[in-house]
């Protein structure tokens, strides 16, 4: 489970460009919080100098374009994305961060991704410039971003094996404005929940819907072009056609000619069969100072663990122990190899995005170092230009590590990241469901074990049916 948000970032009052990307970037940089720079990652950029390379791209972008927008200008984007405690490692966590921030950006915009590790709940911070890498565009943030982020969120969260908010309050929930149920719903809410009950009465054609909508007191206009309501308290009328979806007038006459139909508002996930868990250690609980009510819920737990398990071995064709034993050892051997898999696809796409960077700032500065070879390696021009040719020396030096000769174009490595990134998905769908069958398994089977009095590691015992 993961919490999203985005904030546009402005240079603000007393500071001035260089200041303002310096400062946040400072921020979710800081060593304290990052485990001295373990978990920061760079896309596009170097995260030493990203201030210096998104201050220059803006310069850029303002030569090439002649746009300014002075102080309301956004400087670049702000996305804090936290993890349930507990639930993720902060590896996986940073992995995660990358993965939104490229599916919202397209891979269009440099980034970085900080992930913090100084609280109790692991959390990324990541600093999207607002210029692209061409220099020739801005993001510019849109009217449903939160919840277009939200959705990239819980889909890669359930990629993950993560869990998600499965009823996500407003993001103003996190800053103590939520009501509960003291606040009224909005009069867009209220005339949607009015028409759904008119609907559910079973209205004949539409004019009898208005009538049992005014019954139920809401205020019907059909004075002018367009149907309004009003709902008890409100000062304005709403036209029909704002409440959008399936709430226009059309689609309300659809719903009750029977042309359109319309899911139920409410919504139950399915109920699951429950799982089978390890025992309790009741000695161990006694010793460590649990009460008698303690011991009591226990045992209780217990026998409910133990009974699961025969339930587990009748319902999967009354497996003998053999099987059980089998069962167990192929999920724990698919476990590991989808897992290897994973840990593969993912060192391949961090190569993968490390060259893209390499190859782009080598790009970038490459006129620079030309210059400064033409200069007769001039200490003076070097000081003028270390940034670049730092830069550009650093992706020569990685192009030589990885004995590359020629240049891939970053568009091939793009649909290249792409198809990892894809086969990484479709690993992590295979994972999650192994690593649940497996952990079932595996508590079966101590059960199982725990049931035939099999001591650890002597694990031949004859077939249960038997045993029992």
């Amino acid at each position: 489970m993961a919490t999203t948000r985005l904030m546009p970032l402005h240079t603000g009052k007393g500071r001035n460009l260089s200041t303002a990307i310096a400062d946040i970037i400072d921020y979710v940089k800081n060593p304290q919080k990052t485990d001295f720079g373990k978990f920061i990652y760079g896309y596009e950029c170097d995260t030493r100098i990203a201030d210096a390379e998104f201050l220059l791209s803006k310069r850029q972008y303002a030569s090439l374009t002649g746009r300014n927008r002075g102080s309301d200008d956004v400087i670049a984007y702000h996305l804090r994305q936290a993890f349930k405690p507990g639930e993720v490692t902060p590896e996986e966590a940073n992995q995660i961060g990358r993965e939104l921030a490229m599916k919202l950006t397209k891979g269009n915009h440099a980034f970085i991704v900080c992930t913090h590790v100084d609280k109790h709940h692991v959390h990324n911070h990541v600093i999207i410039n607002s210029t692209t890498t061409d220099c020739t565009h801005k993001f510019r943030n849109f009217w449903g971003s939160t919840w277009a982020i939200r959705r990239m969120n819980d889909k890669l969260c359930l990629e993950h094996g993560l869990s998600v908010i499965e009823n996500p309050k407003p993001s103003r929930d996190h800053y103590g404005t939520w009501m509960g149920d003291k606040k009224q719903p909005s009069y867009h809410a209220q005339l949607r929940i009015a028409i759904d009950a008119a609907l559910e009465e079973g209205p004949k054609d539409f004019s009898d819907f208005l009538k049992k909508l005014e019954a139920a007191g809401i205020e019907v206009n059909q004075e002018r072009k367009h149907l309004r309501f009003r709902v008890p308290g409100q000062e304005n009328y709403t036209r029909c056609d704002t409440l959008k979806g399936d709430y226009t007038e059309l689609a309300i006459k659809e719903r009750i000619e029977g042309i359109r139909t319309v899911k139920s508002r409410r919504t139950f996930a399915p109920k699951q069969a429950p799982k089978v868990g390890l025992l309790v250690d009741i000695e161990a609980a006694v010793h460590a100072g649990k009460g008698p009510g303690y011991e009591r819920w226990a045992r209780v737990f217990n026998i409910k663990q133990l009974s699961q398990a025969v339930i587990y071995l009748k319902e999967h064709g009354d497996m003998s122990y053999a099987d059980l034993q089998e069962k167990a050892s192929a999920a724990t051997a698919r476990f590991n190899e989808l897992s290897d898999q994973i840990k593969n696809l993912e060192s391949q796409m961090n190569a993968n995005g490390e060259l893209q960077k390499q190859i782009v700032n080598y790009a970038k500065t490459r006129a620079v170092y030309v210059d400064y070879r033409k200069a007769g390696y001039s200490k003076k021009f070097r000081a003028e230009h270390e940034a670049d040719i730092l830069i550009h020396q650093a992706a020569k030096k990685h192009f030589d590590r990885q004995g590359i000769t020629k240049l891939p174009s970053v568009k091939a490595l793009r649909e290249e990241y792409a198809g990892l990134l894809e086969q990484k998905r479709k690993a992590y769908a295979a994972y999650k469901q192994v690593r649940s069958d497996m952990r079932e398994l595996q508590n079966v089977k101590a059960n199982v074990d725990y049931l035939l009095d099999i001591p650890a590691g002597r694990e031949t015992q004859p077939d249960i049916q038997k045993s029992r």
